[in-house]
């Protein structure tokens, strides 16, 4: 109501247009696809929520008409979830532009979901069934374009890299060492100076028995810091050679890191022939049935509604059974979330076990489910442009303020504004 005084305002005072109509999307699509009085059942299924809309002579029965929050937003997001939960090394490229284009050219309808879902569980199903969607990627390997100078001087660079962490490492090493050192001779000065309590304490604390248990762990960690610091007296000299040399000679001056580069070489093999094409794809196996079906299961995404089929047997047990005849033998299907292939079969299906044993039914699919609530309003502001039902004019509009609504064949129901009398 508020948006439609809103643009009232806008086209009559802002445009100085003469007239305007206002309808509903899926009335206007029923109207273009049926020719006038229709009774059906519509099926409008949007972006942003669902509606399924009973027409009786033409006209829409609002107070039988219900709505699902659910629609092509919801699923977009669906499937973005479920493939970042997939592939987390993705997640900047499963967006949700490249997630609607996978809901509109790979998801279909299943007309039985469990038994479908069951089959996904069989390798051999999957592997023939599952779709592969490449991400893009850089093919080009940094590594491959390197001269062997370059790889040389990237190699001697790797070396000083590690002498200088291996560096770090015994100084940090040598550092611990030397303050436990330290701690030990501290407390064995306490048994020279005649402290036998302390030193009895000192030895607890230190999970030591006796005396002679201190002195042997005093002599291993005196030979472990001597020779600490002779491997790293032992470094800087070796650091002081030219390391500009020959592959063999480079080996031969560091031994202890040639396990490293060959590791590293390896790595750089292994990248080579591995496809990384392969790493860059999404596999769409269940993702494609099991996104759709949130509009007829919507506690898939934790939704406490009714699916489309439900809300359709609550809405046909409001009718007699002359008039629920009339309703599903037009039912109408239209919006751009019902364009996933199978959607015709799956409501057949749902309809089928709705219905009583034997009874007929119809389900049509609209001619352009995106299109056909504008070609639906051109067709009705053609067909009654010299009426003046379903048209409010400026005169109207400004007798009658923006609210209100000139009802017509696809218009919904003008419901006055009440004001409250102060008392």
């Amino acid at each position: 109501l508020h948006s439609r005084q809103l643009m009232s305002e806008l086209l009559f005072e802002c445009y100085h247009i003469p007239k305007v109509s206002y309808g509903v999307d899926s009335l206007y699509s029923f109207y273009h696809n049926n020719k006038p009085p229709s009774t059906g059942l519509i099926i409008s299924s949007g972006y942003h929520c669902s509606h399924i809309l009973p027409v009786l002579n033409g006209r829409l029965d609002a107070h039988n008409s219900k709505r699902i929050n659910l629609g092509g937003c919801q699923a977009t997001s669906y499937m973005q979830r479920l493939l970042q939960l997939k592939y987390p090394g993705h997640l900047p490229a499963i967006t949700l532009s490249r997630m609607e284009e996978i809901l509109h050219e790979q998801c279909y309808i299943a007309g039985d979901y469990t038994e479908e879902l069951n089959l996904w569980k069989c390798p051999y199903f999957y592997e023939k069934n599952v779709h592969r969607m490449q991400l893009p990627f850089n093919n080009k390997l940094l590594a491959s374009t390197l001269t062997a100078e370059e790889k040389l001087e990237r190699r001697q660079q790797q070396i000083r890299r590690l002498q200088e962490l291996n560096a770090r490492r015994r100084e940090e090493k040598l550092q611990l060492d030397q303050e436990r050192l330290e701690r030990l001779l501290s407390i064995q000065e306490l048994l020279d100076e005649g402290m036998t309590e302390q030193f009895k304490r000192a030895l607890l604390e230190m999970n030591m028995d006796s005396a002679e248990e201190l002195q042997s762990y005093i002599n291993k960690l005196s030979l472990i810091v001597e020779q600490t610091k002779q491997k790293i007296l032992q470094a800087e000299v070796n650091v002081e050679v030219d390391v500009v040399d020959t592959k063999p000679d480079v080996s031969n001056l560091f031994p202890e890191y040639q396990s490293e580069f060959g590791k590293q070489s390896n790595a750089v093999q292994r990248i080579g022939q591995f496809n990384l094409a392969e790493y860059h794809q999404l596999h769409l196996g269940s993702e494609r049935i099991r996104v759709p079906e949130i509009i007829f299961q919507p506690s898939l995404i934790g939704e406490d509604q009714a699916g489309i089929a439900e809300t359709l047997q609550y809405i046909l047990d409001r009718y007699s059974k002359e008039e629920q005849n009339e309703l599903v033998h037009n039912v109408f299907l239209t919006g751009g979330n019902v364009m996933y292939p199978g959607m015709k079969t799956r409501m057949e299906r749902e309809l089928l076990a709705l219905r009583p044993f034997k009874s007929s039914f119809q389900v049509t699919v609209s001619s352009n489910p995106v299109l056909d609530a504008w070609f639906g309003a051109r067709d009705w502001a053609i067909e009654h442009k010299d009426q003046t039902e379903g048209w409010i004019t400026l005169a109207e509009y400004e007798e009658k303020g923006g609210e209100y609504l000139s009802e017509h064949t696809a218009s919904n129901i003008h419901v006055p504004m009440s004001i409250a009398k102060p008392t």
